[in-house]
């Protein structure tokens, strides 16, 4: 028979520095706090998500139930999927976001806060990095659903009109330059 004392000492000792494996039970970090942690406001992504996944590297794939809208100072659309790469403060790589300019849509390559204290947030759209206050993004938003023929059309139209005004700047510029070294008019 094994004394009582030296089993409750071992019991004991064995609580105490042997680590604890964590249960199966605990949750793992929301999508929410996973952007805080990384220096980026919660509201970046729509509320309601719960389908993600995020590597080591930083890789993440967020999964919504549909596409949707949420309004910021200009309106923001969310695919079924956004996905990207988290680093502090940034997010690079990113696909699924699309951000609204007057009537065109433009896709948000990537999103980066340089100096919390600034309150100053940015999103490259391609050409340029749009400015947006901080607090805008501090809570996620309701996503509204659209269907994604809806956007898909808004998105057409937009690029028909990027193009005419691109073919419209550039026959303005073939015209300048015709004047000013040819003499000529271009029709």
């Amino acid at each position: 028979m094994i004394p009582l004392f030296p089993c409750i000492l071992l019991q004991f000792f064995l609580a105490f520095t042997v680590p604890t494996i964590p249960s199966a039970s605990c949750e793992k970090d929301t999508i929410y706090e996973i952007l805080r942690v990384h220096g980026l406001p919660m509201g970046l992504l729509p509320k309601g998500i719960t389908h993600f996944d995020v590597d080591e590297a930083g890789r993440f794939e967020v999964h919504l139930d549909q596409a949707c809208n949420a309004k910021f100072e200009s309106e923001l659309h969310y695919d079924r999927n956004v996905s990207g790469t988290l680093s502090y403060g940034q997010i690079g790589g990113l696909s699924g976001i699309s951000a609204q300019e007057l009537f065109l849509w433009f896709p948000v390559k990537g999103i980066r806060v340089d100096v919390p204290s600034s309150g100053l947030i940015y999103f490259d759209v391609g050409v340029v990095f749009k400015q947006f206050s901080l607090s805008l993004f501090e809570t996620p938003r309701e996503c509204m659903a659209v269907r994604s023929s809806e956007f898909d059309v808004g998105i057409q139209d937009g690029k028909l009109i990027a193009e005419a005004v691109a073919k419209s700047q550039y026959m303005n510029l073939r015209n300048d330059i015709e004047q000013k070294y040819f003499g000529r008019d271009v029709l």
